[in-house]
């Protein structure tokens, strides 16, 4: 055979030989890919097919590229299944899309199992996922439907102990009020927090408080507060239904109306002292005017007194008077001041009492 031929065969072999590993290696990566899928989704697989969940391997591998856990949706759909929830919404795909929405599924579906164990509770998939959605623990709103919760009104570590209310009476009284709730789940979403219901209850006892004729009818029968406060029906728009009002604590106060009366007294006190007191100063100010018009009057008195003396000289310089008319009128003028004297007129007044 020639050189050539021989050359030929023996390329012809390797290539076989290449093809064959090429082969034989591309098996083998499937082997090992194959291997590691069964060895990591095949607890959750058969998991699944034994209880009925009904998870496809299939569906295990496209929860990996959707990076959705496993284990998670396969445990939660168990869980689902051995409780015997039956709502045609809560597929496998659903469960997957609560997850990719950031919700809780486990929580959810033991919040199903819980709402289908406690028989008085309708919850779907669809409203546990939205409550879920929304931020609210809906394990805990469904346990609290069943179980109602306690709370305390004020509550524990506010800023005053208690409630504090004045009746008509002006008796200021202090209550504690516990108020027992039941979560409304058909509400849940969009319905107010319990800082509404505790608000509206202190309210509501205030309220009732105020309206009462006597505080002394408030403390022999406290339940009149609660039946107030339930009547206006505080739980609308709420995420929880009130089942009842409990007052806890009820003491007596201070005498509000009292000491309103007292200080109101000190009040009128004070505005009376303070017009006695502007009455006077008009009365003083009155006073020395009228000092001033005395003294101003005196004044001309003695101004007028002082110019007699003048027009009597100036009446004998011109003749109007002699001495004969001065004496007349110095005896009539003597006269005169006899009778007052004789009558007790007084004394003769005299330029000198003016000054």
């Amino acid at each position: 055979m020639p050189p050539q031929a021989v050359l030929f065969e023996l390329a012809q072999v390797n290539n076989l030989t290449r093809g064959a590993l090429v082969g034989a290696l591309v098996l083998f990566v499937i082997f090992m890919v194959t291997l590691f899928v069964f060895a990591s989704y095949f607890g959750l697989w058969i998991q699944s097919q034994l209880t009925g969940a009904g998870v496809s391997m299939w569906n295990l591998i496209g929860m990996t590229f959707r990076k959705v856990n496993p284990r998670s949706i396969v445990r939660s759909k168990i869980m689902a299944t051995q409780a015997g929830l039956d709502d045609p919404e809560m597929t496998t795909e659903a469960i997957e899309a609560h997850y990719l929405a950031g919700g809780n599924v486990q929580q959810v579906v033991r919040a199903l199992v819980a709402a289908r164990k406690a028989k008085t509770i309708s919850l779907t998939f669809r409203e546990a996922t939205a409550i879920d959605l929304a931020g609210r623990d809906v394990l805990e709103s469904v346990q609290t439907s069943v179980y109602p919760k306690v709370i305390d009104c004020p509550p524990r570590g506010a800023a005053k102990p208690s409630l504090d209310a004045v009746a008509k009476d002006g008796i200021q009284l202090k209550v504690k009020a516990r108020v027992t709730v039941r979560a409304n789940l058909q509400q849940l979403i969009g319905g107010a927090t319990e800082e509404t219901i505790i608000a509206r209850v202190g309210e509501g006892i205030v309220s009732a408080i105020g309206s009462a004729a006597s505080h002394k009818k408030v403390l022999e029968n406290p339940d009149v507060i609660s039946k107030a406060v339930l009547a206006k029906r505080l739980d609308s728009q709420t995420a929880f239904e009130i089942v009842s009002i409990d007052i806890a604590d009820i003491d007596v106060g201070a005498n509000i109306g009292a000491r309103l009366q007292a200080d109101q007294a000190e009040a009128d006190t004070q505005v009376a002292r303070a017009n006695a007191e502007s009455k006077r100063a008009a009365a003083v100010a009155e006073e020395q005017e009228m000092q001033a018009k005395i003294e101003e009057s005196r004044a001309k008195v003695v101004e007028s007194q002082a110019a007699v003396p003048e027009a009597m000289a100036d009446a004998f310089r011109t003749g109007k008077l002699n001495i004969l008319d001065y004496y007349k009128l110095q005896n009539v003028n003597a006269d005169t001041e006899m009778r007052k004297a004789i009558a007790g007129g007084g004394q003769r007044e005299t330029p000198e009492q003016y000054k």
